[in-house]
């Protein structure tokens, strides 16, 4: 089991966790869901096949090829981001024989023509995530994250990350990169006599040095089954959050693309 690390930032991001066409909701976070569909678009599979197993990766004696399913996600919140609602309207000024259908197959009237939904996104978040599982695997995720077949986006099209995405392509502990090593993007100066900067992590296992037995903080409904537009299909998974003091020098400072061009590159901060 090896590791990479990413850096999910952008204006905007949105992880839906119970969105419905009227309201779209965002999680807090990004989502295992909105991951996973990342990764199948770097290596440009359809949402048919954005869940099969990867066979070409499989290891000389395994019994079962690599799948998302081996992969786990801790996520570091180096910044939360602010809530933003967008107010969308969808079919209105037409003619009704151009207008949105109703169940029944017909137009809708015009006074009914417009459907009004609401979009929730946050502004300025910025997420590092530690991705561990198979090497090859991992390895495979790296180079199609950086080269990827289809475009990249943050939960939805509009969404656009910025770059690094990719901070790390291999370590064989991206925990501790992502405890004492991997620059914090963090728009808050610590204070001159600050020592630690308190730091939300969201980790899918009991967190190091904790009780294995302790109960999860939350559920949340973001383990992929089907990505189909039509057959999307989520089960539930557990996630524990801890607040975790890092040392005060992994701030990137006012300039974070200079730090985290100096990390990405393996150079000394």
């Amino acid at each position: 089991m090896t590791g990479l690390i990413l850096r999910l930032a952008g204006p905007l991001q949105s992880s839906g966790e119970r969105g419905v066409f009227h309201y779209r909701d965002t999680c807090a976070f990004p989502t295992r869901s909105q991951l996973i569909g990342m990764f199948a678009a770097a290596q440009g599979r359809p949402r048919e096949h954005a869940l099969a197993p990867y066979p070409h990766l499989q290891a000389p004696g395994a019994t079962t090829a690599p799948s998302h399913r081996d992969l786990t996600f801790t996520i570091r919140i180096d910044e939360p981001g602010t809530p933003y609602r967008d107010y969308h309207t969808v079919g209105g000024g037409y003619p009704r024989e151009q207008g949105i259908h109703t169940g029944e197959g017909t137009r809708r009237e015009r006074a009914k023509a417009t459907l009004i939904s609401h979009r929730d996104y946050l502004t300025g978040a910025v997420f590092t995530i530690a991705v561990q599982g198979p090497d090859p695997l991992i390895s495979h995720i790296a180079e199609t994250l950086e080269q990827p077949r289809f475009g990249l986006f943050l939960g939805r099209r509009a969404c656009l990350p910025d770059e690094p995405l990719v901070l790390n392509t291999h370590t064989p502990d991206p925990i501790t990169e992502l405890l004492t090593r991997t620059p914090l993007t963090r728009t808050r100066i610590p204070t001159p006599t600050g020592t630690h900067l308190p730091t939300t992590f969201v980790w899918e296992h009991p967190p190091p040095n904790t009780d294995p037995t302790t109960p999860p903080d939350r559920e949340t409904t973001s383990e992929p089954v089907n990505l189909t537009r039509h057959a999307r299909r989520h089960l539930p998974r557990p996630l524990w959050m801890t607040t975790e003091h890092l040392p005060a020098h992994l701030h990137a400072g006012p300039r974070p693309i200079d730090t985290l061009t100096t990390y990405v590159h393996g150079e000394p901060a």
